[in-house]
């Protein structure tokens, strides 16, 4: 598991995380078949008075499939997301993905990460949301 990169899609900023198996990293077509996928799914506008412009993405290089989690914020305190996975020798072809799946566990471990970023730098910082804090967290740990 890995931070690649923060990435502007539009008006949102994204932080992308790639996950594969045995050490390897992400495949390059797997990332960018993820982001073209969060371009897509995004909703618009990025910002409103109940989103903030700001999620993660996870590019999850699997043996079988390849899978793309693209999360956002928004009424506060919640995170939403969308799952979509394509055949392993087919990034380019993610479609939402067809159970009721919200994550496998290291998936999930971003997921968790990325909560406490949340509730730390915008629900319980006393000085108000910090975004620009939000999204300087990066989660660089070995699941």
């Amino acid at each position: 598991m890995a931070f690649l990169r923060r990435v502007e899609l539009g008006d949102w900023t994204v932080k992308l995380y790639g996950i594969a198996p045995r050490g390897r990293p992400v495949r390059a077509p797997v990332a960018e078949a993820a982001l073209a996928a969060a371009q897509r799914v995004l909703p618009t506008p990025a910002v409103s008075p109940d989103r903030y412009g700001v999620g993660f993405v996870i590019a999850h290089d699997a043996p079988r499939l390849c899978y793309a989690l693209i999360c956002w914020w928004a009424e506060e305190n919640e995170v939403h997301q969308r799952i979509l996975s394509a055949p392993a020798d087919h990034p380019e072809q993610l479609s939402p993905h067809p159970s009721d799946a919200i994550g496998c566990v290291w998936e999930l471990s971003v997921t968790d990460f990325e909560r406490r970023a949340w509730l730390e730098h915008v629900l319980a910082n006393p000085n108000g949301p910090n975004i620009e804090g939000y999204l300087a967290r990066e989660y660089r740990d070995d699941v």
